[in-house]
């Protein structure tokens, strides 16, 4: 094995320069920012780039036995920040809704919060779950791209690998441009806000499972049940939809108990 066995089992080139590691035989830990004063080695020198004959300067344990205490420069870490701006700002916007003119709304489910859930990066978009005491959507933002052109309404199908969903385009002043898949719409049925997530965690698994695609690619049907959703009165709703559950899944934006549209 080559590069130093804590460190990702040696690829060092998941190590981001930034990387602060730590001898796992004395834990002396080497911090880039600091350099290392014994060696004189400069501030700024990535554990990488460090000379083949450098050593631990407390116990002389070589390179290879220090593993990585944190990586502020890592793909993940950098991810999860990027995923957590982006959900705060959308969890704002929806609080500030649910705060000024949703909350003496009938239909408003008050054991439910705003809340993001399972958002990750999926080719070229964050994606995940949001709860509002309203609704529930598999929600896509942008990751690199930019969405602040989308027309509101606009709608569009994307393929998924358990099957074609429709999203619909819409902005939000502190979100930007986004898309959104109706799960649930009102949430009235949910008896607690821990029912709510794990409805929410088990569409993330589902979407990506190809099992429900036989399920979800009826997309005719799917839109004629949406519209006749729509058209229904709202004390008419609970009938239309069935009551949610934890081993419910997605089928085109319809949570059911059998996953039979």
């Amino acid at each position: 094995m080559t590069g130093f066995e804590g460190s990702f089992l040696g690829a060092t080139d998941k190590i981001s320069p930034l990387a602060v590691m730590e001898c796992k035989i004395c834990w002396t830990p080497y911090d880039p920012a600091d350099g290392d004063d014994y060696r004189q080695i400069e501030t700024g020198t990535p554990f990488a780039d460090l000379p083949d004959d450098w050593s631990c300067p407390n116990c002389g344990a070589p390179p290879e036995q220090f593993m990585v205490l944190e990586d502020p420069g890592s793909e993940a870490t950098n991810d999860a920040a990027t995923i957590a701006e982006a959900t705060g700002r959308l969890v704002a916007d929806f609080n500030e809704i649910w705060h000024s003119t949703m909350r003496d709304v009938p239909i408003v489910n008050k054991a439910l919060r705003v809340e993001a859930i399972g958002f990750k990066k999926y080719e070229g978009v964050i994606m995940g779950v949001l709860i509002s005491p309203w609704f529930m959507n598999l929600i896509l933002l942008p990751d690199d791209s930019d969405w602040s052109g989308l027309t509101i309404g606009d709608k569009e199908v994307i393929a998924f690998p358990s099957g074609e969903y429709e999203f619909i385009h819409n902005r939000r002043e502190m979100t930007g441009g986004y898309k959104a898949c109706s799960l649930f719409s009102p949430m009235g049925d949910f008896t607690s806000h821990k029912d709510a997530t794990d409805v929410a965690r088990a569409v993330m698994e589902a979407i990506f499972d190809p099992a429900h695609r036989a399920q979800s690619d009826r997309a005719a049907d799917i839109r004629a049940r949406r519209e006749a959703e729509l058209a229904a009165p709202v004390d008419a709703l609970a009938a239309v939809n069935p009551a949610p559950n934890r081993r419910a899944v997605i089928t085109g934006g319809i949570a059911t108990e059998d996953g039979v549209i």
